[in-house]
């Protein structure tokens, strides 16, 4: 069966956020289109997503050295467990989506946080002589993003640092397009209601497509 991973990273609800009222019309619109397809959602406000700290860096290292579990402390144990169950079941989808607002020029904290529990080398990416290749060939992806300004082009486009991550993060896990939908100009209140309107549109646009 066909699994689609619909990732979220914003901390408000559907009926206020633009973003996730377009994720939520995109997953509609799939689901309409593609019903045998498993949708499965993580909030990642709602998830425990391990930081990369000293428990992580101690765990694997050991873990690497041939140590079985039982010679990791609990919290080294725990971490490396939850993160390895992140990227197993990142691993197995098919399709993602990602949906978040740009904060700063970039992705919130937390979908960072959910990037680096991702870039595992063996799973999503393997090293060989000279570089690096990819192991997620032939899946696809999409990134729906909201931001104050416009940023895909003209003078902010150079500081825009949010679907430019992801779509080169992506690329290195091997998957070669990352689709976007930029909801952009969110600032001015005026321009809101077109630029809600066309989101929609897109996202059932792409829905019956993706």
């Amino acid at each position: 069966m066909t699994k689609l991973l619909y990732i979220t990273a914003h901390p408000l609800e559907v009926e206020t956020s633009i973003s996730l009222a377009t994720g939520e019309a995109f997953i509609k619109a799939y689901q309409e289109a593609n019903p045998a397809h498993e949708v499965i959602r993580l909030d990642l406000y709602k998830e425990d997503i391990p930081q990369l700290d000293a428990d992580v860096l101690r765990a694997w290292e050991k873990l690497r050295a041939g140590a079985s579990a039982d010679r990791l402390t609990e919290a080294e144990r725990s971490k490396a467990a939850r993160l390895e169950a992140i990227v197993d079941q990142y691993v197995a989808a098919d399709k993602y989506v990602y949906v978040s607002p740009m904060w700063n020029f970039s992705v919130p904290s937390i979908l960072k946080a959910y990037t680096d529990a991702t870039s595992i080398p063996g799973k999503t990416f393997k090293y060989v002589s000279g570089g690096s290749v990819g192991l997620l060939e032939g899946k696809k992806a999409l990134h729906i993003q909201s931001s104050g300004s416009v940023y895909s082009e003209g003078p902010l486009a150079p500081i825009e640092m949010g679907h430019r991550f992801l779509s080169n993060l992506l690329r290195f896990y091997g998957i070669e397009t990352t689709e976007s939908i930029l909801i952009e100009g969110m600032a001015y209140a005026d321009r809101v209601p077109a630029i809600r309107e066309k989101a929609l549109a897109q996202a059932r646009e792409y829905a019956e497509k993706f």
